[in-house]
């Protein structure tokens, strides 16, 4: 997707931020991000039980930038918010796209990355993302993401059935099973996390999800920060923004995709 803003403009603009807000204000040590580590290459859990994906090293990277430590903490997607709101951590970090809805209740940073939503199914399947195309038909999507919204606003009424779960790795052992026809989620995500996996042989991207009246998908990747925190806003913006313009986001990126995720989609 074309971005419509100077990326080095709104770097020089931003590093304002990283001064203190105020004479005496609290020195930040850390940062801590709430993770749902279900969501390879963006965020899971190593054989060894250590956090790594492309979201993960962003993070990393923008502690780096703002001279922090950075703490990353387990949490399930459909509770990331609440979890946010009750300070169990300081920020979002888990591929989170900001709609209408999600707004209300939170600040987003500035942009991370973005990628279309896009439906799964056994390849010679002949399913589209269309009401019409699944009625009868059983799709899975993870509880409280932009997905599970999507098919319970345009799907579900129209007889499809639509099975929500805790995490997207439960999504795809029950795609495996047999017990799902289809599964909804990011498009890049469900290429790299599982199309390109040997799991993933046997199936394939029907396509992308374009009807979208309600504004359901929203728009871009970003950090979720909570409203009461604007001076963390304006330090992660900042870090954000010197970070794509000194090279580090494009180094990130090299090791998890050999396309731009920032500004383009491969399936765009």
């Amino acid at each position: 997707m074309k971005k419509f803003f100077s990326v080095t403009a709104f770097a020089v603009a931003a590093l304002a931020a990283l001064a203190p807000v105020a004479a005496g204000a609290k020195t930040m040590t850390e940062i801590k991000f709430g993770v749902d580590a279900t969501y390879p290459p963006f965020e899971s859990l190593s054989p060894s039980g250590e956090f790594v994906g492309f979201d993960i090293d962003l993070g990393r990277a923008i502690c780096a930038e703002l001279k922090v430590k950075c703490v990353i903490v387990s949490q399930g997607f459909d509770g990331i918010i609440p979890a946010l709101q009750a300070r169990k951590f300081d920020a979002i970090l888990s591929s989170m796209t900001v709609t209408p809805e999600r707004a209300k209740q939170i600040d987003f940073s500035s942009e991370m990355y973005n990628e279309p939503t896009s439906l799964i199914t056994k390849k010679g399947a002949g399913l589209e993302p269309t009401a019409a195309s699944l009625k009868g038909k059983t799709v899975g999507v993870e509880s409280g993401t932009i997905q599970e919204s999507y098919a319970k606003t345009y799907w579900q009424p129209n007889g499809v059935n639509v099975i929500s779960y805790p995490g997207q790795d439960q999504v795809y052992a029950d795609l495996l099973s047999g017990r799902l026809d289809a599964s909804l989620q990011d498009s890049v995500e469900a290429d790299y996390g599982f199309l390109k996996t040997p799991k993933g042989a046997d199936y394939a991207l029907a396509a992308n999800v374009t009807y979208d009246p309600k504004d359901v998908l929203g728009s871009y990747i970003a950090i979720g920060i909570r409203k009461d925190e604007p001076a963390l806003k304006a330090k992660i913006d900042a870090a954000i923004a010197e970070i794509l313009k000194n090279g580090t986001y494009k180094k990130i990126e090299s090791r998890y995709f050999n396309f731009d995720v920032y500004g383009a989609n491969p399936a765009q």
